[in-house]
């Protein structure tokens, strides 16, 4: 593909020849409002060229760079920033960026499936390069008058709220039963377990927490969500200026028309319901509640999820400190032990000194005809020492350091 904005056909092979090819940042694929998609190889001036963006815009979209989540309304395009979903929405088209990624493919068959309006009567066009895929799934579905840009938005949100609770649950089922078997069996093997499952978690929530604060951000601003009403801009625009607005990006891509030169049949169909009020926004606010209360409902789980591993903290914590106390308590018990043993062993030394000196053989005169004073000494200190055994044993026992 060449790098001036050459264009190819979106059948499947060719996205697998693409993705086999090269992995360029500058792949996009490109849907109309026929739900017809083109791949293109191109350069950003010729994006910010085509639906005229800032450079600023299309740098959030740089898979290179690390952007939060983002919904932008802009004059006549809505950037869009959600995770792996990466999109430039107008009025007629949709440019999907990175469209061989393995997390894009079902937003790209789901665009192809949702985009094409029933009853719009779409046939294939041209010499057979482009295609409509999503004309047979259309037959059993219920005519959606909403307008092309609230469809692909639509589209976006589902996807990247599916996404999101669909890692969640895979989260669960690994958390729980790790953190059961953590509260019956405390390991190395199973505390690194729970630490890279909470560390996992801590990542999901910050992912998710930026997804539901931009919804949440754009519910609070009307004139936000004002400016997401592409189709109304685009309706109270005259036909003229319209055609000096979008001219420019026909060159290089001749299948597409330009907004100057006519409006496609859906966007038609969607500006017969659309309020050309400025300030009703109430269909677009039903959209993005819708979704917020879904992606709420997943950050709900993952502080649930947060909850219990801090239970589970808890509860380890406790019986640690049970586990130590117990070991303290031994270990004072001990200390007084050791303590009375002691005193009980001076009070022995002192005696033994006095058994000692009575048993040298060395002539003393006071030790003539007095020798039942041994005798006595013996038998006194053997009593007191028989006493003070006694009285550790029974000590002892008391305090559960010996048995019964």
């Amino acid at each position: 593909m060449a790098r001036d904005g050459s264009v190819v056909p979106a059948d499947p092979q060719a996205m697998a020849v693409v993705k086999k090819k090269t992995q360029s940042s500058r792949s996009w694929i490109l849907f109309d409002a026929s739900g017809k998609g083109s791949l293109m190889d191109v350069d950003k001036y010729a994006i910010m060229h085509r639906v005229q963006i800032h450079a600023r815009d299309l740098r959030i979209l740089d898979p290179l760079l690390s952007y939060p989540s983002t919904i932008l309304g802009r004059e006549k395009a809505i950037v869009l920033n959600l995770e792996h979903i990466k999109a430039i929405i107008t009025a007629e088209e949709v440019l999907l960026r990175d469209p061989t990624d393995d997390n894009v493919v079902p937003v790209v068959e789901e665009l192809q499936r949702r985009l094409p309006q029933v009853g719009s009567g779409q046939q294939q066009e041209g010499d057979g390069k482009e295609y409509n895929v999503g004309q047979h799934d259309m037959e059993g579905n219920e005519e959606d008058e909403s307008p092309f840009e609230f469809r692909a938005l639509e589209v976006a949100l589902e996807a990247i709220c599916s996404f999101l609770a669909a890692r969640t649950t895979e989260l669960e089922m690994a958390a729980y039963p790790a953190l059961d078997e953590l509260t019956s069996k405390i390991s190395s093997r199973n505390l690194d377990r729970v630490r890279k499952l909470k560390s996992a978690m801590t990542r999901l929530t910050a992912r998710v927490q930026k997804v539901r604060d931009e919804l949440e951000q754009l519910l609070d601003d009307d004139d936000d969500m004002a400016d997401l009403y592409l189709s109304r801009k685009l309706a109270s625009a005259s036909p003229v200026s319209g055609s000096r607005g979008g001219g420019g990006g026909g060159s290089w891509f001749a299948a597409s028309p330009t907004i100057g030169s006519k409006i496609s049949r859906a966007s038609r169909a969607s500006l017969a319901t659309v309020h050309l009020d400025e300030n009703d926004v109430e269909e677009l606010e039903m959209l993005l509640e819708a979704y917020f209360m879904q992606i709420d409902g997943t950050l709900n789980k993952l502080t649930t999820l947060r909850e219990y591993i801090d239970d589970t903290e808890d509860y380890i914590n406790i019986q640690n400190y049970l586990f130590f106390g117990q070991l303290d308590n031994h270990r004072n018990q001990l200390i007084q032990l050791e303590l009375f043993l002691s005193s009980g062993t001076v009070c022995l030394a002192f005696f033994s000194l006095v058994t000692g000196i009575f048993g040298m053989n060395i002539p003393y005169t006071w030790n003539q005809n007095h020798g039942y004073m041994f005798k006595w000494v013996v038998i006194i200190t053997g009593t007191i020492a028989a006493v003070t055994f006694l009285l550790i044993i029974a000590y002892a026992r008391k305090k559960g350091l010996v048995g019964s």
